[in-house]
This record gives structure tokens, C-alpha cells and sequence, in this order.
């Protein structure tokens, strides 16, 4: 699955032709990165292999005073059919990646093992923090947006939260954690 097609291709279906720095706009105004991983400025090489592969096409070009001249691309009928697959896979594929976090937590060497409450109460208190930001953006968004754009926000709020009442629960354990690993049991 792969978001960044997702959104570029749905964007030349719900818009219409455009230039790559129009879709770059429509990014940036769509604020894409708070709910994808999605780097804003991405969208061009995207935009470029989409077109190599067929799923854009290019049917003009754009000069605007002495600015660079834009290509003009639209999605093709094979960008539409591979559209409909990633709405779809989006919506019923579940993205799981393992975590570095837990390879490093049961790869401790017992010299590590005294920093390793410093460690998980930093990385704590990093998540709390985005949490309260995505809390914040996710306020001031509310009013602005729909509901399903507020379900898509909320569903990274809760991510987070659950990441957080997780590590909790590593920090509960925290003494035994470090004997453990003191031990070399790990």
C-alpha cells in the first residue's frame, strides 16, 4: 500500500488536471502529513514515476512569465483502476511494522541496562508531547473539517495512546526489566 500514489492519484481524479507544484499545494493546504507519512515535497518524483508507469499522462504544458514551463498531467484510465486497488487495500490491509523499540528492548547488554529507565521515560515523555500536539492540531482542525477527516485525525491519537498506556506498562516492570537484562537472561 502505498499512500503517497494514493493521494496523488486521487488528487488528479478529484481535481483534474495540474502541474506537480499544484498538487504540492493541494498537499500542504490538505495538511496530507498529519494523517499520512507523506512528505510534501515527494509528490514530484511520485508524480514522475507515476507517469513513467502509465498511470499519469502528460497533455500540456504551462508557462507563466518567465517561470520554469510545467507539465500538465492528468490520470489515465490504468491510474483509475490502480486508484480503486489502493482505496481498497487501504481501507482493509492492516499496517503492522515491528517496532526497532522491542529488538532493542530484548537486545540489551547488561551495561545498557542501567540507563534503560532514563531511555523509557525520555521516550515517554516524547510521545505525550505528540500526543498533546495531535491533541492540539486535532482541536483547531475540528471545527474545519468533516467527520471523516476527523476520524482519520483520531485515528493517530489513539495510536499514540495506546503506544503510551504500552510503555506504561514497560515502566511498571522496569526494575525487573533491568535485573534481567543485569543478569544476561534476555
Amino acid at each position: 500500500m502505498s499512500s503517497i500514489r494514493l493521494f496523488i492519484l486521487s488528487s488528479f481524479d478529484l481535481l483534474g488536471p495540474m502541474h506537480g507544484h499544484r498538487l504540492r499545494i493541494e498537499a500542504e493546504n490538505r495538511h496530507v502529513s498529519l494523517w499520512t507519512e507523506i512528505s510534501v515535497g515527494a509528490v514530484y518524483g511520485a508524480m514522475a514515476r507515476l507517469a513513467e508507469e502509465g498511470y499519469l499522462r502528460q497533455i500540456g504544458e504551462e508557462k507563466d512569465g518567465k517561470r520554469p514551463v510545467k507539465q500538465i498531467f492528468e490520470i489515465t484510465e490504468e491510474g483509475r483502476r490502480l486508484l480503486a486497488e489502493l482505496r481498497r487495500s487501504g481501507l482493509t490491509e492492516i499496517w503492522y511494522k515491528h517496532d526497532p523499540f522491542d529488538l532493542a528492548l530484548v537486545r540489551l547488554d547488561p551495561a545498557s541496562a542501567a540507563e534503560l529507565p532514563a531511555l523509557l521515560q525520555a521516550r515517554l515523555k516524547a510521545l505525550e508531547e505528540r500526543l498533546a500536539e495531535a491533541d492540539r492540531i486535532n482541536a483547531w482542525a475540528a471545527p474545519y473539517i468533516g467527520v471523516t477527516k476527523r476520524a482519520a485525525l483520531k485515528h493517530g491519537q489513539h495510536r499514540l495512546r495506546g503506544e503510551i498506556a504500552y510503555l506504561r506498562e514497560v515502566l511498571d516492570d522496569i526494575d525487573a526489566i533491568v535485573a534481567e537484562v543485569a543478569a544476561g537472561k534476555v
